[in-house]
């Protein structure tokens, strides 16, 4: 239960923005660069500190009822919120069945599409992520489309940018029934240090120039 992150609803008579008025929500966030998530049932929208809705109710920004405290990616995202003016969206691939990531702004706009199997909040610039490219192959004998998938561990900026590419990933299985979310090998310290796990489950210090 995450009660002691929020503040109760009822303590706002309502919520007015986009045309519409909104007497209840079940959970408010604290703010973040201005803004605070707010939920009705499994959406969330964005509210200014005036208490106007300014990004309506949607279902696609990312948060964790179970939180893995102590993570820096995806699972350990409680509610939304903005950083570097990014907030996490994410998508379902259509074949796949399995989720995608990317950042919209606060105006609401996707300005990184969902393309990241795994990804970090932005901090001080930056954000780490695992980069899916799906390249499409052809069809088998049973009219079945067939793709071929690259995972590249990066290091992106908030326009979508690739400034470093930290490694090639490989035994991802991209079918539902196998899938793991995969784990993020690496950290961003500073612009100029990050961390990479070896094979020994260890880290080591690398110096970077971002």
């Amino acid at each position: 239960m995450r009660s002691y992150f929020f503040i109760i609803a009822f303590l706002f008579s309502s919520i007015v923005g986009l045309g519409q008025e909104i007497d209840s929500v079940d959970e408010i966030a604290p703010f973040h660069e201005g803004l605070a998530a707010v939920r009705i049932g499994d959406q969330w929208g964005f509210i200014n500190a005036d208490g106007d809705l300014v990004i309506d109710f949607r279902s696609d920004l990312v948060w964790n009822e179970e939180v893995s405290t102590g993570v820096e990616d995806i699972t350990g995202i409680a509610y939304p919120r903005f950083k570097d003016d990014r907030c996490m969206i994410k998508e379902t691939l259509e074949e796949e069945g399995i989720d995608v990531y990317g950042f919209i702004n606060s105006k609401g706009e996707t300005v990184i599409k969902p393309e990241y199997l795994n990804v970090t909040e932005f901090n001080e610039g930056f954000a780490l992520g695992i980069l899916l490219t799906k390249t499409f192959r052809g069809q088998n004998r049973f009219q079945l489309n067939i793709y071929d998938f690259k995972f590249s561990e990066v290091i992106l900026d908030p326009a979508g940018d690739i400034m470093l590419l930290i490694t090639q990933r490989q035994s991802i299985l991209m079918d539902k029934r196998r899938y793991e979310l995969p784990s993020l090998n690496a950290k961003y310290l500073s612009k100029t240090l990050m961390a990479v796990k070896t094979d020994k489950n260890t880290w080591e210090l690398r110096k970077i120039n971002l």
